[in-house]
């Protein structure tokens, strides 16, 4: 199981240690590099097509501004890409979201919220869950053990309240 966390520049990294340990967590080995779709487009080309050879089942690429990385992976490969948006001061990142999410027909990218890293991971697991049944076990004790924690945080504060 291999997901490949691709990020548009090293500023980005605060935003996928999220990312990382999400992964980390579930057993899913990550295979990070920083690649650009304008400074290395050669580069990402070249990752993107030869993903799917190299074990990668899932790409994550994270991007702020024009933030095209992940629409351009995606053209380069059959694999489910996930957009990353990062926060930048431009626009507040809404330029970010808007150049992920809008993307052609033919070209899909699974978009996650701005600097949602750990859903990110989340998403890549839950791709991949459909293909490994200990993912899915997994997944779904996570998700009984958020439920128990909203419930216990419920209980606390109505105590808290008498």
């Amino acid at each position: 199981m291999k997901v490949a966390v691709v990020m548009g520049s090293k500023s980005d990294m605060p935003v996928l240690e999220k990312t990382l340990k999400v992964l980390k967590d579930f057993g899913v080995e990550a295979v990070p590099r920083i690649l650009s779709a304008h400074r290395t487009p050669g580069q990402a080309h070249e990752f993107a097509a030869g993903a799917e050879s190299a074990g990668i089942e899932v790409i994550i690429a994270a991007a702020g501004k024009a933030a095209h990385l992940a629409g351009v992976l995606a053209a380069y490969t059959v694999l489910p890409v996930i957009g990353l948006p990062i926060k930048s001061s431009t626009l507040d990142g809404l330029d970010s979201l808007l150049s992920i999410v809008q993307m052609p027909a033919g070209i899909p990218v699974a978009t996650v919220a701005l600097d949602g890293g750990e859903n990110a991971g989340l998403l890549a697991v839950q791709i991949l869950a459909v293909k490994y049944p200990e993912l899915n076990v997994k997944l779904k004790a996570y998700k009984k053990q958020m439920e128990e924690n909203v419930m216990k945080a419920n209980s606390e504060w109505l105590e808290e309240l008498k």
